[in-house]
This record gives structure tokens, sequence and C-alpha cells, in this order.
């Protein structure tokens, strides 16, 4: 673990990213939250009001209860619409305005990188986006606000307007697979990294947590911005501990200094 002060890290991390080739950012809930997002996990977060097992892709296919949950989960709308892009959002889209990002690889279901400037192309959403809802029957796609508002009406399960089938938030539930041309792409840009950046994950959550270990494993540089330590702390060219909307700012401006770019 580095013991050096934060303006000697932030340079540090300035010069990695301006020496980088394929820069691969990665997001986990330490991002969200600071937009107001609840954490799953945390105390106070989701699951200290919901329970996990009502979230099982099983359940919600074959449990009414479970599927009214869901949607009682969208209507509250803090994953949805309301939340607005942070300071860590927006400097990661400078990163890309800058030239230097390949990607953002994020366990993020907010839609809020794409919200902030990241073009769609450059996000890999591993858990889904919370901004879509997917008819299991024809697949059909509906914004979620069109859903929130026949829930806002009263509506408790809505179905498919096309063909009534059942509806389902377009994200990873419990016991259901990742997407698998995401997480192939994922996998390809990890390896093929020089410089992979987390940002507010804890790393516990796999498959998403096997893409700093695969960009490591070939060769490429790790930094860590965490608040608490994760499994790859040794790994870790650079290690702060420290939330994502305070530090990420402060290593963008200084690579703007070191490029001299306004």
């Amino acid at each position: 673990m580095e013991n050096q002060n934060l303006d000697a890290l932030t340079d540090r991390v300035a010069d990695l990213i301006i020496n980088a080739k394929r820069i691969v950012v990665f997001t986990g809930a330490g991002v969200s939250t600071e937009s107001g997002i609840p954490d799953f996990r945390s105390p106070g977060g989701i699951w200290d009001r919901f329970d996990p097992n009502d979230f099982t892709y099983q359940k919600f296919i074959s449990d009414p209860k479970s599927r009214r949950k869901q949607w009682q989960l969208l209507q509250e709308g803090s994953l949805t619409t309301e939340a607005k892009p942070n300071l860590a959002h927006y400097a990661i889209a400078d990163l890309d305005r800058l030239g230097k990002l390949d990607c953002v690889i994020t366990q993020n279901i907010d839609n809020l990188h794409q919200k902030a400037g990241v073009p769609d192309n450059k996000v890999f959403e591993l858990h889904g986006n919370m901004q879509w809802i997917v008819c299991l029957s024809c697949g059909r796609r509906y914004p979620s606000d069109q859903i929130k508002a026949r829930l806002d009406k009263g509506e408790e399960i809505p179905d498919c307007e096309a063909c009534h089938g059942m509806l389902k938030p377009d994200v990873v539930l419990f016991g259901e697979p990742l997407p698998v041309k995401v997480l192939d792409e994922a996998t390809s840009r990890s390896c093929s990294s020089d410089l992979f950046i987390v940002v507010g994950s804890t790393l516990v959550v796999y498959p998403a947590a096997y893409m700093p270990i695969y960009a490591t494993n070939s060769g490429a540089k790790l930094v860590i911005i965490n608040l608490s330590p994760t499994p790859m702390d040794e790994k870790a060219t650079v290690l702060i501990r420290a939330k994502a909307g305070e530090i990420t700012p402060r290593i963008i401006k200084r690579v703007k200094e070191k490029l001299a770019v306004n």
C-alpha cells in the first residue's frame, strides 16, 4: 500500500494516464452512491429494506409477489431518472474527451456514465441498465419512465402492451447469467488494456471482479480508488483511499495541467 500523500498519488496516476495507450475504467457502487443512489449491501442500503432472496430470476419468473416488489423498487425512482451524474462521472467523461479512454466497464445499472457524456459504445454494463424494461416473450423494450408512469397510475405488475407478456427490468437478477456479448467484450478490453483504473468497487462480486485480474495478468498497471480494502490492493500500482468524486477530478485536473490542455 502507498504511504505517500494524496498530491503525490494524484501526480503518479496522472503520469500513468498520460503514458497509457488503452485505459479501461471499472466502476462500482461507490461511484453511484455519491449521486444519491442507495447501495445494495451497505447498512441502510436496499437490502436492509428488501429481502435479496426476493430478487432472484427464478422468483421473479414464478412469483407475482416478487415481481410486485421489483416494480415497487422501480417506482421509487432512485435507480432510474432522478439521479444525476456526480463529479466522478464527469471526470471519467473528461478522460474520454482527452482521447485517453478505451472504455468504461461498470457494475452499475443507473446510466449515469452515459448521462455524463461517455458514448454508449464505450460503456459496458455487466449488470444491465435500469433505464430499460424488456418483454420476456416478444423482446420489446420500453423506457423505464413509460412503465413507471403506469405504476404511478396504480398498476402493480405491468405487462407488455404488444403481447401481454411478462415485463422485466433489463438488469441482471441473482441467478441470471450476465449478458454474454457484454461480458465477452469487457473481458477482451480488460485483457488488452495497459492501464486499468478501479473506481468505487470493493471487487467482491463475480464475474465482474475478474476484470482487473484479467488486466493485471495481461501486464496492465492497476490503479484502485476506493474507500475500503479490496482483494486486489496488493496488485495495485497506485492505491488511493478516497471518495471517487473527490479524487478523480483532481487527477483529471493534473492530467490537463501536464498536457497543457484547458
